[in-house]
């Protein structure tokens, strides 16, 4: 008896979904809890497993297509082994009827959106890759393979476009995907619906570096992670939100609500976008607790795992430019917080010490805030209260 595939549950906030990737072809013989089906949302990519041994017999919507929670969007047929089976009628009729099985894309118009941002970040001719999916379709894999093959370093995937030779003009046009038109949509309704301002300030960061090439190995040793920077940024980010409730507070209509807790969103880049998921109950966590945390975030947002639990909520944002070098920024506010954080490359400039000029490593940091509800007291204080406890991590230990 057939089994239908259905879209997961959709969180309230998320209206539909896309069918991004077919990981199987109709009649392929697929085990219990493999991926099937990657669905795209506006905040995460959900995959829909096998919910047993067997085969998919039939596709009722393609890549691509748009699909609402708990839709059917496939047969699959229980009890297939490994080399069987369905009817080749079956497999035929999913199959899509204008594409050859071994025939490469033409174009990147018949390409999957996440296929499509692959080719675009790798810089590669769909053309000449062999698609191995649904139709002779395209799939993530098969542009991986084809990068790796070519022996292209990773750090092509940032590099732009080569120059047309010989004179010639071109242009492609890619469709947006749905994480990329959410960013672009909420971006544009924090600047029009907010009074948003940005203070700097900047911090020696030479204190900071001598606790973590102080103590590196042993943190290491014993907690088995690196201490980067960031549990630092986020630990006098709490203690700051706690000095200032302000900014740990929100609007809602003709109310303000304030966060008697301390959730802090960090901004990850992902090959999807910029996300942001949450550390929840920061005020609660060691700066071994935060690392981990960390990681584990950003490992999930880079293999596109993180779900839709790790992006809700979060009070407060704190994003890193730095690692890209950027030397500064005016960061823009993450609705419906009213502040975010932007820390910068640490670069080593001449600073004037106890009346002396020593070169010291200096960072910018730039808070954005909504002025409807933080005024410019409460802005500074709290930038200079980051600004003081980085540079005397002490007080972050005392309490002070």
């Amino acid at each position: 008896m057939s089994i239908e595939i259905k879209v997961p549950v959709l969180p309230e906030s998320v209206a539909d979904a896309t069918i991004a990737t077919w990981h199987v072809k109709p009649g392929e013989a697929v085990s219990r809890d493999q991926n099937l089906v990657d669905i795209e949302t506006d905040k995460v990519v959900l995959e829909v497993v096998a919910p047993e041994d067997g085969a998919i017999s039939e596709f009722l919507f393609q890549e691509g297509d748009t699909v609402l929670g708990e839709q059917v969007i496939a047969k699959f047929e229980p009890g297939a082994v490994v080399g069987q089976e369905v009817s080749k009628e079956q497999a035929e009729a999913a199959a899509p009827k204008a594409e050859a099985a071994d025939a490469p894309a033409e174009s990147n118009d018949a390409l999957s959106p996440s296929v499509r941002r692959l080719v675009a970040e790798h810089n590669v001719d769909p053309s000449q890759i062999k698609g191995t999916g649904v139709g002779g379709r395209i799939t993530k894999e098969d542009v991986e393979a084809f990068v790796k093959s070519a022996g292209k370093p990773a750090a092509a995937a940032a590099a732009p476009a080569p120059v047309a030779l010989s004179g010639e003009r071109s242009e492609k046009r890619v469709p947006m995907t749905r994480l990329r038109k959410t960013i672009a949509t909420r971006l544009l309704e924090a600047k029009n619906s907010t009074a948003m301002l940005t203070t700097f300030n900047e911090v020696n960061m030479k204190p900071i570096m001598n606790i973590r090439k102080k103590y590196q190995d042993e943190f290491e040793k014993k907690h088995g992670i690196r201490l980067g920077f960031m549990s630092f940024y986020v630990k006098a980010v709490t203690e700051a939100l706690k000095r200032y409730p302000e900014v740990n507070a929100s609007i809602d209509s003709n109310d303000i609500v304030y966060h008697n807790y301390f959730d802090v969103s960090i901004a990850v880049s992902t090959p999807r976008g910029l996300v942001t998921p949450v550390l929840r109950d920061t005020d609660t966590m060691t700066l071994a607790d935060m690392e981990k945390a960390i990681r584990e975030l950003a490992i999930k947002g880079r293999d596109g795992k993180l779900t839709v639990e790790d992006m809700t909520g979060g009070n407060f944002t704190v994003t890193n430019g730095g690692v890209f070098g950027s030397l500064m920024s005016t960061p823009i506010l993450n609705l419906p917080q009213s502040a975010i954080l932007g820390m910068h490359a640490i670069k080593d400039r001449p600073m004037a010490v106890n009346g002396q000029v020593e070169i010291q490593p200096m960072m910018y940091l730039a808070l954005s805030y909504d002025h409807r509800i933080i005024d410019g007291r409460e802005s500074v204080g709290f930038l200079v209260t980051i600004r003081d406890l980085l540079e005397d991590p002490t007080r972050l230990l005392l309490d002070l």
